[in-house]
Formats: C-alpha cells, structure tokens, sequence
C-alpha cells in the first residue's frame, strides 16, 4: 500500500519557489494563487466524491467565498514572508538585473521590469544606460563576429537585432558605424 504524503502548505510551497530563485510579490502572488485554487478545487473534488458515497444533501458551491479566500490568505502570507526577509522586491531587481544586463539592453530589462509592476532606481538606470554601449558590442560580438557588416543588408538585420535585445537607437548605430 502507498505512502501518502499530505499537500505542503501554502507557506512551505512560497519558501520552495524563492528558494529556486528571486521572485516579485506579483508572480509570486499568482504562482500561490493558482496552488491554493487547485488544493481548494481538489478537496471540493474529494468532498463530492464522499458525499456520492454517502447519501446526502450537497453544500452549495461558492467558488466566489473560495476565490476571496484564496486571494486573502495569498495576501497575508505574502506581507508575511515580505516582513520575514524571504520576499524583497529590491532583491528580485538586482538578480534581475544581474541576469539580464549581459544579453539585454537598458529598454528590454526595464519593460521586463513593468510587467512585475517594478521599476530601476535612478542610479541602476545610470549605471545600465552608462554600460550599455559595452554591452551591446559584447552582444554583437558574440553574435556577429568582429568583421563589420559590408552590405545594408546585412546592416539593417544586425540593427533589427540589437533593437528586438533592447538596446537604444543611438547605441546600435553608434555601434554599427
């Protein structure tokens, strides 16, 4: 007969997913929502099964109250693993960053960044724009070569390149002269 294990909870669940890697309160929020919306639709699954078994009347289904429920509990947990040090915004921009600077261009990372609902400080945006031009030739490099593109061809699908990579319209050309 097989072991069963009881379901993580929902905070241990949390901890696993930061531990794999930095996470913004928004993903996070959605990653936790959608476990404790599957937990909730499998115990309803269960409920129904037993009530089969056993004759009964059946509990309305509210999945409205579940939802809310869902979406309360996510939240306190999130404001507490935020006041617990595992889940810092701040944290998740840096790892961002760091991951992203060395293939990406400053727009790329900072549209990357609004759709967790975030944004570079002053000094990170400085620090991007000021090394995009390095960055951007490394990217260049390793795609490219050294050689420079002889027809506008050829011209006109590396700076299609660069641009789709994020890097500014100056950058690229400043680059490609």
């Amino acid at each position: 007969m097989p072991v069963t294990r009881a379901p993580l909870s929902l905070k241990a669940r949390a901890i696993g997913l930061l531990a794999q890697r930095e996470h913004s309160r928004a993903e996070l929020r959605r990653k936790l929502l959608r476990i404790e919306q599957e937990q909730k639709r499998r115990a309803r699954l269960a409920d129904a099964a037993a009530a089969e078994s056993a004759p009964g009347d059946e509990p309305p289904d509210d999945d409205t109250a579940c939802a809310e429920a869902a979406e309360s509990a996510v939240d306190a947990l999130l404001d507490t693993l935020a006041a617990e040090g595992y889940l810092d915004e701040t944290r998740f921009v840096e790892s961002r960053l760091h991951l992203r600077s060395g293939r990406f261009g400053a727009q790329r990372i900072q549209q990357e960044l609004a759709q967790h609902g975030l944004r570079l400080d002053a000094e990170q945006q400085a620090q991007l724009r000021a090394t995009e031009l390095e960055r951007a030739r490394e990217v260049w490099l390793r795609r490219f070569g050294p050689e420079p593109a002889a027809e506008p061809v050829e011209r006109a699908r590396q700076t299609r390149f660069l641009l789709a990579r994020g890097f500014a319209a100056d950058v690229v050309r400043r680059l490609l002269r």
